[in-house]
């Protein structure tokens, strides 16, 4: 069985290898606007490989990437001791934190054991399943049957510029859980159905949620879109926005649920990582990773992200 047999490719996938595309370069191919425009038409995706360290050891994905489509098709396991180097070979540590590209050695490394073999021990392919209706879990209740019956805690709602101590601080101050900052933190929510089918409210911070979100995206062209959302006034209402840091992290859970996130199964998988209303200081941009538990920043260069937007209710 071929390489890419092992593995379940859209229709829309190359059946190759991009060796050349790196994190960066693919976000800015399949989210640059011309760039953009032009493969929306063909609905072309792309496989490459990039090295994840964002968790507590560098890991080795096949990726599959389309204008509006991620999706991890395989992890490999390569050796620890060659991803470390590619990644310091880059100028970081160990433990810097982002995506990295691969290098000529273990490019080489892949070919002879991965991509050449009929069967390679290091392929660990990723099986959706497609065909199954998204797990949502048991029915909330509807709107006052929460159960709660606190005062509103109220969280910061206007865009902020943080520091990494004010990050910590503010994880710590309102205790939400944060696998690096806060690995005991817990934010108790006390959500409800207002009955459309597409949005939850948080009772106890006076919080309404869309279940699911927007799509990947920059920052530029997710303002247009929420511009849009708000005019066409998504659930009847026309004050949707980014969440606040905080309020992002408020529907943090300390354990990931069946669909892998950090979030009640309410919530769409679909948005696995998103913007919020927070630029990092002295650079980059805040975002909060559900995949992942926790807030990290990327470059300003071009931050990209899915969306939850929220609107306050009370």
């Amino acid at each position: 069985m071929g390489f890419f047999e092992k593995l379940q490719l859209s229709a829309a996938t190359v059946a190759n290898i991009e060796w050349e595309i790196t994190p960066d370069l693919a976000f800015c191919t399949f989210s640059a606007k011309g760039l953009r425009e032009g493969l929306d038409k063909t609905g072309a995706r792309v496989c490459y490989f990039f090295i994840d360290n964002w968790g507590d050891e560098p890991k080795l994905y096949l990726m599959e990437r389309g204008t509006r489509y991620v999706n991890i098709l395989a992890e490999i396991k390569a050796p620890l001791v060659m991803l470390t180097a590619c990644i310091t070979n880059q100028g970081s540590t160990p433990a810097s934190r982002g995506n990295y590209p691969i290098d000529s050695i273990l490019k080489e490394w892949l070919l002879a054991e991965v991509v050449a073999p009929e069967e390679s021990p290091f392929l660990l392919p990723v099986i959706a399943d497609n065909g199954a209706a998204e797990d949502q879990g048991e029915p909330l209740p509807p709107l006052g049957k929460s159960g709660y019956n606190g005062d509103k805690v109220v969280l910061p709602v206007e865009p902020a510029t943080l520091t990494d101590d004010q990050l910590d601080q503010l994880i710590r101050q309102e205790n939400f859980y944060d696998g690096l900052r806060n690995p005991h933190g817990l934010f108790s929510n006390a959500l409800a159905d207002p009955g459309d089918g597409r949005t939850v409210v948080d009772e106890r911070t006076g919080i309404m949620w869309q279940r699911g979100g927007l799509d990947l995206c920059s920052s530029s062209s997710m303002k247009r879109r929420i511009e849009q959302l708000q005019a066409e006034g998504f659930a009847d209402y026309h004050d949707w926005r980014l969440p606040t840091l905080a309020e992002a992290m408020s529907l943090m859970q300390a354990e990931p649920n069946s669909k892998g996130l950090h979030l009640h199964l309410c919530f769409s998988q679909e948005q696995p990582f998103i913007f919020v209303a927070a630029r990092r200081k002295p650079t980059g941009y805040w975002f909060v990773d559900y995949a992942r538990g926790r807030a990290y920043w990327s470059s300003g260069t071009v931050p990209g992200g899915f969306a939850r937007l929220c609107r306050r209710v009370g």
